[in-house]
């Protein structure tokens, strides 16, 4: 997610006021099925006349092409095809007890219906499916003390070497046992029923519930990966499960590594483009003349003198020579000293705070901005656009749209609020609203690039969303428009590359990414979009590789590109060197709900790894 700045500020790209931070996978999928192979597009099409293609468009993808923070939570990372996601079969309850005996890796019992008595003769065996039977008749009256008592009686009774028919009776009083919510007594009886029979998917999956229930996180997931891996996929409940296990892991880990964690400076990239998403921003404007001295300029690495004792001053040169360390102190010494530029100070403190993910100590400076009603207005209204998106990161929109309708009061005529506000509102799925605030910051700023390039990304989802090939068409003529009209803003092709990708016109968004790279060669996240197109378009696992290795060595902060790189590797099966890359990334993150994120991702990996080794399950690679 992208540091609180604008809506979308600054995600990862130089030229990231826009541009999506994330593979484009479905956001409506479970997690379970973020990452298969295959998955790498939404699932419903809109045929475009002339389109050469037809492909989805997600909101997951949308929200993600705006370089927002990721508002829904967690991915995981289940690999599948995305065939698995299309014919995903309905989440049936497994609560009644079983009939017969689990055939075992074949599948399920059938209907989970008791059967007659299964043997005439009153063998040991018979005796014993005589009393699960009977057990079963008191399940089902909802007699469960006594369907117990049956249940214990066929387990004493079953020869010990019938292990699929005993795996069944541990499974059945198991059953009566959730009815009573005796989650320590089902977990122990599953276990003896998976021992007994080691893929039996009914007693993995309740001996999961049970876990949930109490609590013990780590072994749910596992045995819901094992299930999930099992079911290939199909059934809805046990990735639901997934799902949920993985997002409370992946918020409690993060919440503990976030709140002490060292901070950390993002790369100048990343600075340079979040600051590009400002024009109305005074401290991110060059001194103005007369501010600095040309004179004294031998130490290298140290601000030029400035002909004022100010800490703020010496903090905007140190911006302008990239040595954004020393900036937090120079601003703290100013706002200290109550100084001249007390404002600005607070506000480029708070500002860089917002960059290193220390959300807490940003939000006293820019309340302090805020309230102060003597202050510059843009420097309030820039305040509230910075803690309007923080909200937002935070999952908290009404607050969010306050601070952006507030900006919008006290600095009608700023550009940015209603660029940024434009974003909020796709994010918020408001998109007439977004086209409104897109046409009004284009009004104010009639060369904005930007604004013109996202107004006509929010047009193509409105349309595609209502499923209109004829105003889609139109949508990606009005790329058409934005590249031609402004040729230098690397943007445009990038959200045209976007939006072919998304219609699998797949040439023609590599040529555009080459644009983008032609315009802005050291943008690492440029690199990985394009490597992620290779993988979608040619399955080209090592082309794919190859640039987002290039990303790498341009940005080795780019957080994105561990992530996918991660993602990657657990589609090839290297689970280990999967939870290497996403560790990398964890260590990056610039938000608590990032790091949530990744955490589940490392989560399900590491889920995988002690899956493969219990049970011998994998889920198919690339």
């Amino acid at each position: 997610s992208a540091p609180a700045g604008g809506a979308a500020g600054g995600r990862k790209r130089r030229r990231s006021r826009a541009l999506p931070a994330r593979p484009a996978c479905p956001l409506t999928l479970p997690l379970l099925l973020l990452l298969l192979p295959g998955v790498m597009a939404a699932s419903k099409p809109v045929e475009v006349p002339g389109g050469g293609g037809t492909a989805g468009l997600s909101r997951w993808q949308l929200a993600l092409v705006l370089g927002t923070p990721i508002l829904l939570g967690a991915g995981a990372i289940y690999l599948w095809g995305r065939r698995a996601a299309r014919r995903g079969k309905g989440a049936s309850e497994r609560k009644t007890p079983e009939g017969r005996a689990s055939p075992g890796p074949g599948g399920e019992s059938g209907s989970g219906q008791a059967d007659g008595p299964g043997h005439e003769e009153m063998s040991p065996l018979g005796r014993a499916q005589a009393a699960k039977n009977k057990g079963n008749k008191y399940f089902k009256a909802g007699k469960y003390e006594l369907a117990i008592q049956c249940y214990t009686e066929a387990i004493s009774l079953c020869p010990p070497e019938k292990n699929l028919d005993l795996s069944t009776f541990y499974q059945n009083r198991a059953a009566a046992y959730e009815q009573l919510q005796k989650w320590t007594e089902v977990a122990q009886d599953c276990t003896k029923a998976v021992e007994l029979n080691p893929k039996y998917v009914k007693a993995l999956f309740r001996r999961a519930k049970a876990h949930e229930k109490l609590d013990n996180k780590k072994e749910c997931l596992e045995d819901v990966t094992a299930v999930c891996i099992l079911e290939a996929f199909q059934n809805q409940q046990s990735m639901l499960l997934a799902d949920k296990v993985l997002k409370l892991l992946g918020k409690e880990k993060a919440k503990e590594k976030y709140k002490n964690r060292e901070p950390l400076m993002p790369s100048p990239q990343f600075i340079k483009s979040y600051f590009s998403s400002f024009t109305d921003d005074i401290i991110s404007q060059p001194l103005l003349k007369g501010e600095k001295s040309d004179e004294d300029k031998d130490k290298e690495g140290e601000a030029s003198e400035v002909k004022e004792n100010s800490g703020y001053l010496r903090a905007k040169q140190y911006m302008e020579e990239e040595n954004y360390d020393k900036i937090i102190s120079e601003s703290t010494k100013e706002i200290e000293a109550k100084g001249r530029y007390m404002a600005e100070a607070l506000l480029l403190r708070a500002t860089f705070y917002l960059l290193i993910g220390n959300a807490s100590a940003a939000k006293p400076d820019l309340d302090q901005v805020i309230s102060m009603e003597d202050a510059n207005v843009k420097l309030r209204a820039n305040a509230l656009i910075k803690r309007g998106s923080m909200y937002m990161q935070q999952q908290q929109p009404v607050l969010s749209t306050q601070d952006f309708n507030m900006a919008a009061d006290i600095d009608p005529q700023n550009a940015d609020v209603y660029h940024h506000r434009g974003q909020l509102k796709i994010l918020l799925d408001q998109i007439e609203e977004a086209v409104e605030d897109f046409d009004e910051c284009i009004r104010l700023r009639p060369n904005s690039a930007l604004a013109q390039a996202q107004k006509c990304f929010a047009l193509y989802r409105q349309a595609y969303t209502g499923s209109n090939a004829l105003t889609v068409q139109a949508a990606m003529k009005g790329f058409e428009d934005v590249i031609k009209n402004f040729p230098r803003c690397a943007e445009g092709y990038a959200l045209y590359a976007q939006a072919l990708t998304d219609q699998q016109q797949f040439g023609k968004a590599d040529e555009m990414y080459d644009k983008c790279i032609d315009l802005e060669p050291d943008n690492a996240t440029t690199y990985v979009h394009k490597g992620l197109l290779q993988l979608q378009w040619k399955q080209d696992l090592d082309k794919g590789l190859e640039l987002i290795s290039k990303a790498i060595e341009i940005d080795n902060k780019c957080d994105f590109a561990y992530e996918t790189m991660g993602t990657i590797e657990v589609q090839r099966g290297n689970l280990d060197k999967a939870i290497e890359m996403f560790n990398k990334a964890i260590n990056l993150a610039k938000s608590e709900m990032e790091m949530a994120h990744l955490y589940s991702l490392c989560d399900a990996a590491y889920a995988q790894t002690e899956v493969a080794k219990k049970y011998g399950l994998k889920p198919p690679t690339l």
